[in-house]
């Protein structure tokens, strides 16, 4: 059987992968605790799974317009009004299955073979996944620990060039938790503009930022609004991962380029959810506003354990719910800690290298879960990182070559 030489490039999310194997050692009966996936363990609010079960009691379960009900993309598109401050109407508003399809579309209708996008590493792996898998060359900006995980405006201007026809901007950010100034969206703003090329902006985080920041999106900048795509969905602030539902916000012109794409790919996004995504943005916000003071409670303890670590290092992040800590002074890769902690510390956490090479000398964790699951876990931690074998007595039984 023969498979398209592309699929090579296709990868998948480490996430996943280390969230198979924690779930296999739990059905051998072990205790473990999940740090590895970007899921709040809060439920999803009553008042939007009540407006879900009135959809479909009134009959919302066919199919609607590929591009969204208008009115609920009318709602989406007064809440970007709001919040980004920038002019949007409803046909520059496409709904999705998740935000993933944004993502993944967006590239779709606008990148070619030979072309560059330059990318955040590490990074949501997404990103270079699909833009190598359309034969184009993913170019990684770096983000530096000690810049708070942001980039070095120096070397955004290196790296872009005549052949950049994207740049990838993710803030808040997955995996570091870092948030980029205004600064740095002027600075991006300025190369896009030099080099006359997109930006897509993910900004499913937005909402969850901490001690003051405030979300800032590039779209709102001059020479921006006609070149932003802004990813968005509402599977992080209203726990509504299973629900699958993003959106994009674009010029209405590429709007209808990938709201074909998502006609031939998966047809439109269910009734009932995208109804229920309307009630959460006219509903009350008291439930974001909780779950955000929870997560900075749970960062502040998070970041706390960690640093008390020997030899662990971690900063603390602006937004987002990921603690990316420092490993280096193990001398061990990233991959091997990743391994390590999941068999002998039974915490399932992810290596910083899934997220790019920029990521070697980290692991990342997710404090998505309770605060009585985070101390527990640096618990296990502390005592399975003092007694730290040679990394070859380690590796053998659990790597097969």
């Amino acid at each position: 059987m023969q498979i398209a030489n592309s699929m090579a490039f296709l990868g998948e999310e480490s996430a996943f992968e280390v969230l198979a194997k924690a779930k296999a050692l739990e059905a051998q009966g072990v205790d473990m605790i999940h740090m590895e996936i970007g899921e709040p363990d809060f439920d999803t609010p009553e008042f939007i799974k009540e407006a879900a079960i009135k959809a479909l009691a009134e009959g919302n379960t066919h199919y609607t317009a590929t591009k969204g009900i208008p009115e609920v993309r009318e709602v989406f598109a007064n809440y970007i009004c709001e919040t980004r401050k920038i002019p949007v109407s409803k046909t520059d508003i496409v709904i999705t299955p998740g935000a993933k399809p944004i993502i993944f579309f967006s590239l779709l209708a606008t990148i070619n073979p030979g072309d560059e996008v330059i990318y955040p590493d590490p990074g949501f792996p997404t990103y270079k996944s699909v833009i190598e898998y359309l034969g184009a060359k993913a170019v990684p900006l770096p983000l530096r620990e000690d810049n708070a995980f942001r980039f070095n405006h120096e070397d955004l201007w290196r790296l872009a060039n005549e052949k950049t026809k994207m740049i990838v901007l993710n803030s808040p950010q997955n995996p570091t938790g870092g948030v980029l100034t205004e600064h740095d969206l002027v600075v991006i703003s300025e190369v896009a503009r030099e080099f006359d090329c997109w930006v897509l902006s993910d900004e499913v985080y937005s909402t969850i930022v901490y001690d003051g920041w405030r979300h800032r999106s590039i779209v709102g900048l001059p020479g921006m609004r006609e070149r932003t795509i802004i990813v968005e969905g509402h599977s992080k602030r209203y726990a509504m991962t299973g629900w699958r539902l993003g959106y994009g916000v674009m010029p209405e012109g590429l709007a209808s380029h990938v709201t074909r794409l998502a006609n031939n790919a998966v047809s439109c996004t269910a009734a009932f959810t995208q109804l229920a995504g309307k009630a959460a943005y006219e509903g009350s916000q008291d439930c974001v506003a909780d779950l955000c003071r929870e997560f900075q409670e749970r960062r502040d303890l998070i970041i706390a354990g960690l640093n008390s670590i020997d030899h662990v290092s971690c900063i603390k992040p602006d937004g987002a719910f990921y603690a990316f800590a420092n490993i280096r002074e193990f001398g061990w890769t990233s991959r091997d800690i990743e391994m390590y902690l999941l068999q002998e510390a039974n915490v399932a956490a992810l290596a910083g290298t899934g997220f790019g090479k920029y990521g070697e000398g980290y692991i990342r964790f997710s404090y998505a879960c309770s605060q009585e699951t985070i101390e527990k876990a640096i618990e296990r931690m502390k005592t399975a990182l003092a007694n730290l074998p040679q990394l070859e007595s380690f590796r053998q039984p659990y790597y097969a070559s």
